[in-house]
């Protein structure tokens, strides 16, 4: 019997992923600078966190960057001396993101980089191999940005993206919109990569998480 709920968010919330004032101002901060209420929620940062120190990350990546929420939990469980390069397109996103991470205590190792993420991407490459890549942007260049990771992860490497369950439209829980059949594909994309070991988180709007085999 599945038994994951609110309930369960809440628990896992207070136990393990409790937001110190840096975290709790970011949605305040965000809603203020009109950026979009769609951050990921607490446990799904705490996973993230748990995640890159899991696999000793140094080099990280993220891939649409907001407010800095993701991001701050990304920074925090990075090995010593570990550095995460985050990207984001929208100038006053990226603003708002420097000033979360500024407050959060994570500025000096992590650099927000201003752009389209596939111009982006095509320098970045030259600075792998990654330990860990984060994919949270517009759900069209997902498989784009999967090909990118597939190449510029190290073994042991972790990718992982989210909104996996496109707010439970992929398992028909929910209406279907633009994006559903796009995510469909991508799962089943994911799940069937013969380089990666593969499953989903099922918190939140659910989290993909590959780790590189070879």
């Amino acid at each position: 019997m599945t038994i994951y709920d609110d309930v369960h968010s809440r628990y896992i919330t207070d136990l393990f992923a409790v937001e110190d004032e840096a975290l709790r101002g970011v949605a305040a901060r965000a809603a203020q600078a009109g950026l979009p209420g769609i951050s990921i929620k607490p446990e799904e940062g705490r996973f993230l966190q748990v995640l890159v120190r899991a696999c000793g990350a140094r080099k990280a990546l993220e891939i649409g960057t907001l407010g800095g929420y993701s991001g701050t939990w990304i920074a925090r469980g990075l090995a010593p001396g570990g550095r995460l390069i985050t990207l984001e397109k929208e100038a006053h996103h990226a603003e708002v993101a420097r000033q979360t991470f500024a407050q959060a205590g994570v500025a000096d190792r992590v650099e927000v980089r201003l752009g389209d993420a596939h111009v982006l991407l095509e320098t970045l490459a030259g600075e792998g191999p990654f330990d860990f890549v984060f994919i949270d942007a517009e759900k069209p260049g997902y498989a784009s940005y999967l090909d990118w990771a597939l190449e510029n992860l190290c073994p042991g490497g972790v990718v992982a993206a989210h909104n996996a369950f496109r707010k439970g439209s992929v398992a028909g829980d929910a209406p279907p919109d633009d994006y559903t059949a796009l995510m469909r594909a991508f799962n089943r994309r994911f799940a069937s990569e013969p380089r990666l070991l593969t499953t989903i988180f099922p918190a939140g709007d659910g989290t993909l998480v590959g780790v590189k085999l070879a």
